[in-house]
């Protein structure tokens, strides 16, 4: 996945354009994110959300839910995370299952943010891997379990995540 120079810590259409069409207007828009100019990322990976590519969907999400360029709006940024969680983006799964641990943009709900963090943590997402620990530590959208609270951190902290380390 092609997710850009932010993090935090979003179907399908037809394909109407030839690939490198499509690749070319994510780099575009990868290149005007990484100068700054929103308006013009917005521009270029807005059509390529609306078709599905789950890169842009990412993407979009994260300028929606950081307030680049336009104005914050977590529900827009939910939406655009399912879009790319729905298939299989890592990032998007571990974005829009914060949201719904925080409650942002929609209903807190802490046992969808496990089942996404879930989805994460199963392809190697770090950051998810902890979260998920922490939900089974705390029993939060999971049965507590202290034995798979450090699992999950074991994953975590065995690729370098400091928090993890310090839970273990």
């Amino acid at each position: 996945m092609k997710h850009v120079w932010i993090a935090l810590a979003l179907a399908a259409g037809s394909t109407w354009a030839a690939p490198a069409a499509l690749a070319q207007d994510f780099d575009a828009g990868l290149e005007a994110a990484e100068a700054g100019d929103y308006a013009e990322a917005l521009k270029q990976w807005r059509p390529l959300a609306e078709q599905g590519d789950a890169d842009a969907q990412y993407n979009l999400g994260v300028i929606y839910y950081r307030g680049l360029g336009v104005e914050p709006d977590h529900a827009e940024a939910a939406r655009l995370y399912r879009l790319a969680a729905d298939q299989g983006d890592a990032g998007a799964q571990f974005n829009l299952a914060t949201l719904y641990d925080r409650g942002e943009g929609v209903g807190r709900d802490h046992a969808e943010a496990a089942r996404l963090y879930r989805l994460a943590a199963d392809q190697g997402h770090v950051k998810a891997q902890y979260n998920l620990g922490v939900s089974y530590y705390n029993g939060e959208g999971v049965e507590r379990d202290y034995a798979e609270a450090a699992r999950l951190y074991r994953l975590a902290a065995d690729q370098g995540d400091a928090d993890a380390q310090f839970n273990l």
